[in-house]
């Protein structure tokens, strides 16, 4: 029983990781790039190691995806809020039709 349901987890985040790296070539500028890659991507690796744990259970594998997970999640936050930021102060244009600019009350753009 443990075997398939580690492979559901497994199928599941191979499906989001698919899905984030579609996302990294069909969406329109960086920032929406990043979006896709942040939260499907960190959501399919989660599901992919949680079904590794789950399969092998508490042995050094199993632990080792267990210990993965929360580091994925702090890290990967914070690397996509760096290069979004970077990217903005840099001066790379959003999308001509996005809605909102959360950055432009913080930084004064130079045209």
């Amino acid at each position: 029983m443990n075997d398939i349901i580690s492979l559901i987890f497994i199928g599941i985040g191979v499906a989001f990781d698919f899905f984030g790296c579609l996302g990294l070539i069909r969406l329109p500028d960086v920032y929406n790039r990043l979006q896709a890659a942040t939260k499907s991507v960190t959501l399919g690796t989660w599901s992919i190691l949680f079904g590794v744990f789950l399969r092998y259970g508490f042995i050094a594998v199993g632990v080792k995806a267990l210990i993965c997970i929360p580091i994925i999640f702090f890290s990967s936050t914070a690397s996509a809020h760096a290069l979004i930021r970077g990217s903005y102060i840099y001066g790379i244009k959003m999308w001509d039709k996005s809605v909102k600019d959360d950055y432009s009350s913080v930084y004064e753009k130079e045209e």
